[in-house]
């Protein structure tokens, strides 16, 4: 069961992916082409603003996710409500927060920002980007922490990426009309409603039994609050550089940030996937065996690795030409600078190749005994950047988020060892660096290639072309390095695919005549 909704997630997943991918990706030009650099790097700036106050759930989300491993693997269905009705009542509390914040950022916004739009326009797009997100956080949020803790992450994929392709092509459409932004991002508004009303049928349907009226289990989310901090550190290196960027430079160079980091979070969101749809199976096993699961989180930490370096390894080589050719016709501001690509894929390994021993804290619930570490790895970005963003720019504010990240992935790998592993964190250390070698060697590599991407047919194939060859490096070398993660991991993959063919392939049945 556990293999079959692990497939299912990432089939889902980075199906997902692919439609957003190829949706979306016209949506910013589009606005670059028809309203200019400014409105883009406005837009951009909205939705970040408000991905903080997502902050709201984050900390009871988690902890429920956490708390809510040991019931299911026990199919404890009492546990189960008692947590969520616990959950839900911390929802609804706070709903009713993310809807005044939302209100209130509409209100100020407009007046700290320096637009040519009017201020009813910028207040519009506030309310447009923020209302929806309250609605659906303050009915379906507790139940969408369920299907995650039930490795139906593959459920929610399918909702919210049915929303996506409906919202992409209403917003092509009106973009390729000129239509004013407001109602570009209405359609926003309206699709997020849509969404809201599929998961309370799919619960209707399918989770009759869920009750969020019996008697709440407060002890079970009372790290809550730490988590809450936990979040708040990653929400910072998510949102933080286009804050300080808004605030310290100006919405052109807002817009050339937001240019290279819609790639990056393509690939943000594709690791993601993957890390949320085995997560569960990790968090289950935890419960059921130290040794077991030692042996299960290594063969994950080692290809989960590999995976993470062939994704950033060929989002590096192709990131310039795939700005240039975004970006030609939009000339109020220079797009493609060299050094940017490897300041972003320094960040991003940083900040998902540690994602493996991250979950091992998550898992033990280790929120509390972590919290001045979030606090710090805060502390160091928000300084550095707002010192560096002086004198260096859009430079500046991403080595303050590399600074905390190299802080913070090191203190990650070593706790998540000693403390839990009850290990020595070289073993993690040296995947590291086996990935970085393996990295500078392709790049070194390329270079000898002459070969120009121009279009983005070439970049798509080249894109196919390069992970067919690196995703095997990486493999090969790791599995190579460490035979028996290998060995074990090889076990786990040809068992999973003899379940699947028993299910799928039909046995033969002897008959006597």
């Amino acid at each position: 069961m556990k293999a079959k909704r692990s497939i299912l997630n990432l089939v889902f997943g980075l199906g997902s992916q692919i439609i957003t991918i190829v949706l979306s990706i016209f949506i910013p030009r589009l606005i670059m082409i028809n309203y200019g650099s400014e409105a883009n790097g406005l837009v951009s700036s909205v939705v970040q603003i408000i991905a903080y106050l997502a902050l709201l759930e984050a900390g009871v989300g988690s902890a429920s996710l956490q708390a809510l491993y040991k019931p299911i693997a026990q199919n404890d269905r009492s546990g189960i409500n008692s947590i969520l009705s616990a959950t839900a009542m911390y929802y609804r509390k706070t709903g009713f927060y993310y809807l005044i914040s939302v209100i209130g950022i509409a209100a100020i916004y407009p007046f700290a920002v320096k637009s040519e739009l009017a201020v009813w326009q910028v207040m519009a797009i506030v309310l447009f980007n923020g209302l929806g997100g309250a609605i659906n956080y303050y009915y379906q949020g507790k139940f969408r922490v369920y299907l995650l803790a039930e490795g139906k992450s593959y459920v929610d994929t399918s909702v919210v990426t049915l929303g996506n392709i409906i919202n992409s092509l209403v917003r092509i459409i009106l973009l390729m009309q000129s239509v004013d932004i407001v109602l570009v991002q209405a359609s926003f508004f309206a699709v997020t409603l849509l969404q809201m009303v599929a998961f309370h049928i799919y619960k209707k349907r399918h989770y009759d039994w869920l009750d969020f009226g019996q008697k709440p289990n407060l002890e079970a989310i009372n790290q809550k609050n730490f988590v809450l901090v936990h979040e708040l550190s990653y929400m910072i290196f998510r949102n933080t550089d286009v804050i300080v960027l808004t605030f310290f430079t100006n919405l052109k160079i807002v817009s050339v940030y937001v240019m290279y980091n819609m790639v990056f979070t393509i690939i943000d969101n594709i690791v993601n996937t993957v890390n949320t749809s085995f997560r569960f199976v990790l968090g289950q096993s935890y419960h059921e065996g130290k040794s077991r699961f030692i042996k299960l989180y290594d063969a994950y930490e080692l290809y989960f690795m590999a995976f993470v370096f062939s994704l950033l390894t060929v989002t590096y080589i192709l990131i310039l030409p795939f700005i240039t050719l975004y970006t030609t016709g939009v000339n109020d501001v220079n797009y493609v600078l060299y050094w940017l690509p490897i300041l972003f894929v320094v960040q991003k390994l940083l900040i998902n190749a540690r994602s493996s021993a991250n979950n091992v804290i998550n898992i033990a619930g280790h929120f509390k005994n972590t919290l001045g570490r979030s606090l710090t790895e805060s502390g160091i970005n928000l300084g550095v950047s707002l010192i560096l963003v002086q004198f260096m720019g859009l430079y500046g504010v991403l080595l303050g988020t590399v600074a905390a990240l190299l802080y913070r992935s090191a203190d990650i790998i070593l706790y998540a060892n000693r403390r839990l592993l009850e290990r020595s964190p070289w073993k993690t250390f040296r995947r590291w660096l086996t990935n970085i070698a393996v990295f500078a060697g392709i790049v070194y590599l390329y270079h000898f290639v002459d070969y120009q991407f121009n279009s983005y047919l070439s970049i798509i194939l080249g894109a196919v072309v390069l992970g067919v060859i690196i995703l095997p490096i990486y493999l090969a070398v790791s599995s190579i390095l460490e035979r028996e993660v290998f060995l074990y991991g090889f076990g786990l993959f040809k068992g999973i695919g003899l379940k699947v063919r028993a299910k799928f392939v039909p046995s033969k049945v002897k008959v006597s005549g």
